[in-house]
Order: structure tokens, then C-alpha cells, then sequence
């Protein structure tokens, strides 16, 4: 099954998708099944964590709801208040040629949950900013809290996936969220410089990136339009993602690229964070380009084109947001 958030007479409401049948209304199911009705995604995550039948229940009641006429609708992200939103950096064989050495573990970094945006609403960019692409991925939403779990373990604390692209500003990360120190022999310690290239002995110098502005700007994170439960996902690391601008193909890749796979970043996530239900893990863009792109999103540059990204994996759906320059970025 499939959930969705919209906004029907100004109240964000649920949404279930069965197959290719319409979508129906998941407090009319609920009512239908003699359940109460959860009243936004986190507590339906919640809810069938507590209640592993309920999606099952759920799907029994179908033909007795009144389908919902999605000729317009107006999409929210579908899960607007997760805990927090972890991003997993470079892990794509193909981006993982570019490094100075391989780190061995995923590298995480933190979203804000204010940067989440719908599908069919716009990324704002302002021009100034430079670099700012996109980064098609896979995003896990987790069903079970999680703690030093395994990787055969992690799979069953996830409640479903979906498409996120994860907008990314180099621009701002080098201008505003980068600073480059050289520290003083006595501070120097060898541990900080296991992940580059040294330039002689009396090379000290580290430098610190914070994906702060560069990952987590206002419409930085375009989600949904829908989470697929995870029993209609065969294996999450065998999908084709694909990306489009205006219909053009700017990049195809596929999730068994990854450095480390969905198992693994989850694990070892779970090692320094409590995944609690509802929180998002998303696991890495694309590395292969298409066209006059040839390298991928990295070649697509919001803040120099116009347009509407399209992002699809199968079986999870199709997210799509139109680019809009503005100065200052969102409103």
C-alpha cells in the first residue's frame, strides 16, 4: 500500500493507494475497519508499529470507501514532522572515485525538517548562490525505533520508502558554511587527517564543511508524492533512478551502486542515533550521467535553468518540482 498526504478544505489529510485503484481517505478506511483514524503520517507509523495488521485491515475495507478525486490535488510532504532527516554523503561507487581516500563507513549529515517540500510545489533558488543541484535518491522512513540494530536486522524497522531529492547548494556550502584552519603542532593529532592527502610533514591544515545552509534551505527537500510500505519494495537496493528536466534525461543510475547498502547505513546509523518512528534516512544520489549532462545532476544547475525536475524509482512513483529563481530564496 501506499500513503499520501494533501490538503482538502485547508486540513492536511491522509490518503491510502491500493494498486492502481483510486486513492481513498484513511480516516474513511479507518472508519470502515472500526479503528480510530490517525490524523498524520507519523502517527500512522506509530500506529502499525503498535499494530503490525493495521495496513492489512486496512486494504480488507477498500471496496466499502468512497474513492477521492485527485484530478487536482494539493500535495504535502508526506511526512512533515519526523525527528530528524539523515542524509548519507557520496555513497555511489561512481562519486567514490573522486576521494582521496574511502572513509570505510557511510558519512551522515542532518536535514532540517523545515527544508521538506511537496510534490509539484517549487525549489527556490536564488541565482546568487551559485551551484545548486539536485540529487535524486532513495529515502527510508522508519517504522520501529532503532538502536545498535544489525544490518539483518534493519529492514524490519523500516515502515515504507519514498523519492527525495535531495537539493544540495555548493555555492552555499563553500561561501558561507566552509572555513579552513591550520592548527598548531601540539593540536595537530594524526586522527584528523586519515581522510586526505597530506602535502608534506608540515601540512596542518583541516578543513570544516557544515551542511547546514547547503543541505537544509527552505524547498531543499523536495519529498513523496508517496511512501510505499516496505513489503511492496522487493529489495530496496535493486531500483533504477532516473532523472528528468522538461522531459530530458539527465541521469540514470541504480541503487546497486552504492557504496554501502541500505542495510548498512541504517545499522550504522543506529550506532549514534536513535531512529525513532517517522525519522527519514535517505541514501545517496546518482553518479551517472545522460546527454548534455554528462555527469549527472552535478551537470544540472538549478540556479542556471528553468524548468520542472522529475525524479522516478519503481515501484515507489514519480516526484515532481518546478524550479523558481527568486532573490533571497523562499518567502
Amino acid at each position: 500500500m501506499k500513503f499520501a498526504t494533501v490538503l482538502i478544505s485547508d486540513t492536511p489529510c491522509l490518503l491510502a493507494k491500493l494498486g492502481e485503484a483510486p486513492p481513498r481517505l484513511v480516516a474513511d478506511l479507518c472508519a470502515k475497519a472500526g479503528v480510530p483514524a490517525p490524523t498524520e503520517m507519523r502517527e500512522l507509523v506509530l500506529r502499525v508499529d503498535q499494530d503490525p495488521s493495521l495496513v492489512a485491515r486496512l486494504a480488507e475495507v477498500w471496496d466499502q470507501a468512497t474513492p477521492v478525486d485527485m484530478s487536482s490535488p494539493d500535495w504535502l510532504p508526506p511526512l512533515q514532522n519526523p525527528s530528524k532527516i539523515l542524509g548519507v554523503a557520496f555513497n555511489n561507487k561512481e562519486l567514490m572515485k573522486k576521494a582521496h581516500r574511502d572513509p570505510g563507513v557511510p558519512n551522515f549529515f542532518l536535514k532540517p525538517p523545515s527544508a521538506l517540500q511537496a510534490h509539484g510545489k517549487p525549489i527556490v533558488v536564488d541565482p546568487d548562490w551559485g551551484a545548486v543541484i539536485p540529487e535524486p535518491e532513495v529515502c527510508a522512513v522508519i517504522g520501529k525505533r532503532a538502536k545498535h540494530i544489525t544490518a539483518a536486522e534493519a529492514l524490519d524497522h523500516v515502515f515504507g520508502f519514498m523519492i527525495h531529492n535531495d537539493v544540495t547548494s555548493h555555492g552555499l556550502k563553500f561561501q558561507k558554511d566552509s572555513i579552513a584552519v591550520t592548527y598548531d603542532p601540539d593540536m595537530a593529532r594524526p586522527e584528523f587527517y586519515t581522510w586526505r592527502h597530506l602535502h608534506g610533514e608540515d601540512d596542518r591544515d583541516a578543513y570544516y564543511v557544515y551542511h547546514t545552509r547547503s543541505k537544509g534551505t527552505d524547498t531543499f527537500g523536495p519529498m513523496g508524492p508517496w511512501i510505499t510500505t516496505r513489503d511492496e519494495v522487493a529489495d530496496p537496493n535493486d531500483l533504477t533512478v532516473r532523472g528528468w528536466l522538461d522531459g530530458e534525461l539527465f541521469t540514470e543510475d541504480h541503487t546497486g551502486n552504492y557504496r554501502f547498502r541500505i542495510e548498512e547505513c541504517i545499522a550504522e546509523a543506529s550506532r549514534y542515533f536513535t531512529l525513532e518512528p517517522g525519522d527519514l534516512i535517505s541514501f545517496g544520489t546518482t553518479g551517472k550521467g545522460a546527454g548534455r549532462f554528462p555527469r549527472g545532476h552535478k551537470s544540472l544547475l538549478i540556479g542556471e535553468e528553468q524548468g520542472t525536475i522529475a525524479i522516478e524509482i519503481a515501484p515507489l512513483g514519480r516526484l515532481e518540482n518546478p524550479i523558481k529563481h527568486q532573490k533571497g530564496g523562499a518567502d
